[in-house]
């Protein structure tokens, strides 16, 4: 069988050529990370797996690849790029991967708790245009972190938050229980906690789920992190809270449009701290990404001989 990275930057294509290593399949790389869509049916040529880390891929898209009988997407967000099941309609399997970044995406969490609370890329900012301007931060021991959504990366962040002296809540759709963390309504944790963080997939059911309505029963003065996906929260009125000081700051490693347009609301306010969507991006949460792609690679080779 053949299997094409479909749109690998210069490191994950340096691991997926070290570790997707199969006899009985041909792995080629396509060292462009930025593809078109379109551009998907020439770049696979008569593959019958797409590797996909982030681009999309379309219904109409994906009928023109004629061969392509799976996609194994790098994640577990596959939504934001392509619908599961009207490609499952068209004969092509989706599989995803969890949890190969657990630990990543919950430590950069925590990172950006701790430069919004201290004002760290504010500071940094003013400091390169000459300006030694000092800001009053949060301090985050004795503090409480709200949890919206409790899988295996808000796992970790509670477990860093627990040991740096912050009370954890949490919410999650389906029932849960974890060792100091204390469960209870959204509405709840919204209300009770100076730092909220979201961990939530993204699906039609928590599209915009952090809504005008409960950025408004959010403490005033609390921050919110969101490493999850950018849709998840309304974006006009997290902006608005942001101006008027509602929110104090927000952590942001996810949007609506990715790239963040230049010039972007988002880009101009100084209680923002941005990053471009690489909490996951270690190199060991990479290998494993890409050793659960051979994986899934595998067991497509052996159910086909």
């Amino acid at each position: 069988m053949r299997a094409v990275f479909v749109d690998a930057n210069d490191a994950l294509a340096s691991t997926a050529e070290r570790i997707i290593r199969l006899a009985g399949l041909e792995l080629r790389v396509n060292r462009e990370p930025n593809i078109a869509p379109a551009a998907i049916p020439a770049v696979l040529d008569d593959a019958e797996i797409a590797i996909i880390d982030h681009t999309a891929l379309p219904r109409t898209v994906a009928r023109q690849c004629k061969r392509l009988r799976h996609v194994v997407f790098l994640g577990s967000g596959v939504r934001s790029y392509m619908n599961p099941e009207e490609l499952q309609a068209t004969g092509i399997s989706v599989h995803t991967i969890k949890g190969y970044g657990d630990t990543a995406v919950a430590e950069f969490t925590i990172a950006l708790m701790w430069a919004a609370a201290k004002n760290v890329a504010r500071m940094d900012r003013e400091m390169r245009r000459g300006k030694w301007q000092r800001t009053e931060g949060m301090q985050l021991t004795g503090k409480t972190l709200g949890l919206v959504g409790f899988g295996g990366i808000a796992a970790e962040v509670a477990r860093l938050a627990s040991g740096i002296g912050m009370r954890v809540l949490a919410w999650n759709r389906t029932l849960r229980t974890h060792a100091r963390v204390e469960f209870l309504s959204l509405e709840s944790v919204l209300a009770g906690s100076e730092v909220v963080s979201i961990h939530l997939l993204l699906t039609d059911e928590t599209r915009g789920m952090i809504s005008r309505d409960r950025i408004a029963q959010m403490k005033p003065g609390a921050i919110l992190i969101n490493t999850a996906r950018g849709a998840l929260v309304d974006e006009n009125a997290m902006i608005e809270a942001l101006r008027s000081g509602h929110l104090a700051h927000a952590g942001l490693d996810v949007f609506v449009t990715e790239p963040l347009p230049a010039g972007h609301p988002l880009t101009e306010l100084d209680n923002v701290t941005l990053s471009a969507h690489s909490a996951f991006r270690t190199k060991e949460a990479s290998d494993n990404l890409l050793s659960a792609a051979r994986d899934h690679c595998h067991r497509i080779v052996a159910a086909e001989r």
